[in-house]
């Protein structure tokens, strides 16, 4: 193994999600709607999609409605496969 390659070299890129947080009632984790928005395969309308991810928050410092960015990571838990890397905005 050769000493200089470095530690985002030897693995692919972690999928980076922007979303808001939906529910903090469990114990270090986050619930996150994320959405996207992709045309219709047929009819080419603009259709909105959320996904619910759990993501890891280690110190319960989020509240609903933060808009958080999350970041991939190996499985915590049964559902928890993100980890919250920044929170973008407060929720007011």
């Amino acid at each position: 193994m050769a000493a200089t390659s470095d530690a985002t070299g030897d693995r692919a890129a972690r999928k980076v999600r922007e979303g808001v947080v939906a529910s903090t009632a469990m114990d270090k984790t986050a619930v996150v709607a994320v959405t996207t928005r992709k045309p219709h395969a047929l009819y080419k309308k603009t259709m909105v999609r959320t996904s619910r991810l759990y993501a890891h928050d280690e110190n319960n410092e989020l509240r609903v409605g933060d808009r958080v960015r999350i970041v991939e990571t190996r499985p915590l838990s049964k559902l928890k496969r993100w980890v919250v890397e920044t929170v973008v905005r407060r929720a007011t």
